[in-house]
């Protein structure tokens, strides 16, 4: 089906404000709760926990160890922007950190109204184009995509307590790129431990 070039036109440009918009709102704003009387003004130095990484949902991804690196090496950054001392032994540590994904296979369904299609005529004036009897009403065009959708939890754990005593969770589409991407992966560690710790002048409300 042709487009006449004011509607195309008109098509780009749509899509293009809805991309420089996505651009502009930056990564999507993470949950987060904490245990509300514990003390992070203790934290100094973190560590991984041995078990971080894991992958499972309905549509789990196969992560590279590469694609891990980066999540990692996304995490130390964050947190090194924050004040805090990165060590390798867990038992030096003062919190461990963990991450998880939680992959969900979904379709976005979208329907719009394409304008009215032309029928046939029986009438004495079959090139007229104003007869609503050449009409067949207004067509409506239903387009369906796949995708994947990511939860990314990060746990911030009391090795004296063994349990979590702070959790971000942030949703969003997975794509390639942005498994593939250090500098998008910086920037959505930054806007999950923004939070981190409760209280500080960067810190967004607790639920």
């Amino acid at each position: 089906m042709k487009y006449p070039f004011h509607t195309a036109r008109i098509t780009l440009m749509a899509t293009a404000v809805l991309l420089l918009g996505a651009c502009a709102s930056g990564p999507p704003k993470p949950d987060v709760d904490y245990k509300a009387d514990h003390d992070f003004s203790q934290v100094h130095s973190i560590a991984f926990l041995e078990d971080s990484g894991s992958v499972e949902g309905d549509n789990p991804l196969q992560l590279s160890d590469m694609q891990k690196d980066r999540i990692n090496t996304a995490i130390r950054y964050a947190l090194g922007q924050k004040g805090f001392t990165l060590v390798e032994d867990p038992a030096a540590a003062d919190m461990l950190v963990s991450w998880h994904l939680v992959t969900q296979f979904k379709t976005d369904v979208q329907s719009r109204d394409s304008g009215f299609g032309m029928g046939w005529y029986h009438g004495y004036n079959r090139y007229s184009m104003y007869n609503c009897w050449s009409c067949i009403g207004p067509r409506t065009e239903v387009t369906s995509r796949n995708y994947t959708e990511g939860t990314f939890i990060v746990d911030m754990i009391d090795p004296g307590l063994e349990r979590s005593v702070w959790r971000g969770v942030v949703q969003s589409r997975l794509t390639g790129k942005q498994m593939q991407d250090q500098a998008q992966a910086n920037e959505a560690a930054e806007a999950i431990f923004a939070a981190f710790p409760p209280g500080n002048a960067a810190a967004t409300e607790a639920p």
